[in-house]
């Protein structure tokens, strides 16, 4: 009686053992499960690095050509003109857009893009404020107080043309670096739209 006994707490306590061991194996996959879901969860949620939509794709590519004419002409004024205010004004051009261009085509790759080009657009894109082939053949062949009209003329109309770009792309764009430097660009070429306007006496 005594043996029989005893084995039969021996059996009760393996059972009771093996169903403890279920319950740790049941728990433990539920917590891996649980684990992976979560780390599953937030790679999901997590904010893409380069989020951007159809709108900032199109005003970045636009605005590299556009911008790179504004530099071109920049790059005219020293050899035209000794107009000392002309010449401040064509270097804070220079040294503002020359770096928003290296910025675009970083943003550009980020998002996958091909670096922009600087020729493409002036002619297949209907892009504001960017100057004709004739345009420039006109400006490249003044000196002196003709230039110095026509670049501030051409200058004006070409960054109204780029703050037109940039507004759209506020109200349109969802990439936050695209939709800063929209922002930056609007305030910049407003204040000198100003100062143009002022040296050609229309203020």
């Amino acid at each position: 009686m005594f043996i029989t006994r005893t084995r039969s707490i021996v059996a009760l306590a393996a059972v009771a053992a093996a169903s403890l061991a279920g319950c740790g194996d049941a728990d433990t996959g539920h917590t891996t499960e649980h684990g992976t879901s979560t780390t599953t969860s937030a790679v999901t949620s997590a904010p893409a690095r380069a989020e951007h939509n159809d709108a900032d794709v199109m005003f970045l590519q636009m605005m590299y050509p556009h911008h790179a004419q504004a530099v071109e002409m920049a790059q005219l004024v020293p050899s035209r003109t000794d107009n000392p205010r002309l010449r401040t004004l064509a270097a804070q051009v220079e040294q503002a857009q020359a770096p928003e261009m290296q910025q675009i085509t970083t943003l550009l790759q980020s998002f996958g893009k091909p670096a922009p080009s600087a020729s493409e657009g002036h002619e297949g894109h209907a892009m504001p404020g960017v100057m004709s082939a004739e345009q420039m053949a006109a400006l490249r062949a003044a000196s002196g107080p003709d230039f110095d009209r026509q670049w501030l003329t051409m200058m004006i109309e070409h960054h109204a043309g780029a703050i037109a770009m940039s507004e759209t792309e506020l109200a349109e764009g969802g990439n936050a670096d695209a939709k800063a430097l929209a922002a930056a660009i609007i305030a910049a070429q407003r204040a000198e739209i100003e100062q143009m306007q002022t040296m050609l006496g229309q203020r």
